[in-house]
């Protein structure tokens, strides 16, 4: 892949040698994957705490930040097959190319909300310890697990498209009908704008972060 970064925009952000130890090594992958998995059930549990009466079927759009965490599990997940192989070895593939555009969208949009939703309702949170600089810190770490994905994807058009639409109607069921995370205050138009800017913000960094997978591939 790194012969085709042609296609995309630039270095990598996170070096390669560093995608390569967590990535290409069974026991840190392994570990990454748990770690995610963990994250996604304490966040889960958060989620049903905070708001019980919702119903089962929306959990996976009501809980953002583990519906990000579960994409990433599942885009990290694909390279299991792979292990030991160099990360340039890995297989791509259009609908490869959407989980994995998915994927990085979801966490860089929800990894920056969480900060800019606190700092919004900064007096709600601060300075409590875990309420606030435990979360912004753990979804910071959003942002980072994203830069490895670059590393083993590609995208195309469609999946941004298609990553915009799905970020769009998100927000549209968060703030239109009311599932919006769990907050110590009400999120008024200046969130509700803050976070459509961000996913529209979170699909052109996945557009400047990934190579472009070409059109006539599979």
């Amino acid at each position: 892949m790194d012969s085709e970064r042609a296609t995309g925009t630039g270095d990598y952000l996170l070096p390669r040698r560093y995608a390569r130890y967590y990535l290409e090594n069974t026991p840190s992958l392994v570990w990454l994957l748990l770690v995610n998995v963990v994250a996604m059930l304490v966040g889960v549990r958060y989620y049903v705490e905070t708001m019980p009466d919702v119903s089962t079927f929306l959990w996976p759009l009501y809980a953002d930040s583990p519906a990000a965490l579960f994409l990433m599990t599942l885009s990290l997940a694909t390279l299991l097959p792979f292990l030991g192989r160099s990360l340039d070895e890995v297989p791509l593939s259009r609908p490869l190319a959407y989980l994995h555009t998915i994927a990085l969208v979801w966490l860089l949009k929800m990894g920056l909300w969480t900060v800019v939703a606190l700092n919004l309702g900064f007096d709600a949170y601060f300075p409590a310890p875990w309420a606030y600089f435990g979360i912004i810190v753990t979804h910071v770490g959003f942002v980072a697990e994203g830069l490895l994905v670059p590393h083993y994807a590609r995208t195309t058009r469609g999946a941004l498209l298609t990553a915009l639409a799905l970020a769009l109607g998100n927000d549209l069921l968060d703030y239109g009908f009311g599932y919006y995370p769990p907050l110590r205050y009400d999120p008024g138009i200046t969130l509700t704008a803050a976070t459509v800017a961000l996913s529209v913000g979170a699909v052109v960094a996945a557009s400047w972060l990934l190579p472009r997978h070409a059109e006539n591939e599979v």
